[in-house]
């Protein structure tokens, strides 16, 4: 969207003013569907942190993540934990990865996480 869609803003404001992870939405960008939950941006950070810290060749990078965002204004972002690329009838990666999306590049979205099938 050349211009972001004031209510997926609005969503967004929501999850990193209460501090929750629930809200499940799924979104169209660059022709790639993402379905999951939304996380507020610091605790997407801690945790994207936490998942290099752990690993022997990555751990130089959980630094880049430890320090807070400078944010003023609404987000431009939906931080997307338990989340999957839903490619035909499977999602990727199984156990839910972790992706940053900006608003204004979300074409389409539904509340909501779609459910797949490997079968």
């Amino acid at each position: 969207m050349s211009k972001p869609d004031e209510l997926l803003v609005d969503l967004a404001t929501l999850v990193e003013s209460g501090q929750s992870n629930q809200m499940s939405l799924t979104v169209v960008t660059g022709g790639t569907v993402i379905t999951g939950r939304l996380a507020p941006e610091a605790a997407w950070r801690q945790r994207v942190a936490e998942v290099l810290a752990d690993s022997a060749r990555l751990h130089d990078f959980a630094t880049t993540f430890t320090s807070a965002a400078d944010r003023n204004g609404p987000p431009t972002h939906l931080h997307f934990h338990l989340a999957r690329i839903l490619q035909g009838t499977v999602g990727i990666p199984e156990t839910g990865g972790m992706y940053r999306v900006a608003i204004e590049d979300v074409s389409a979205w539904t509340i909501g996480d779609f459910s797949y099938s490997d079968r």
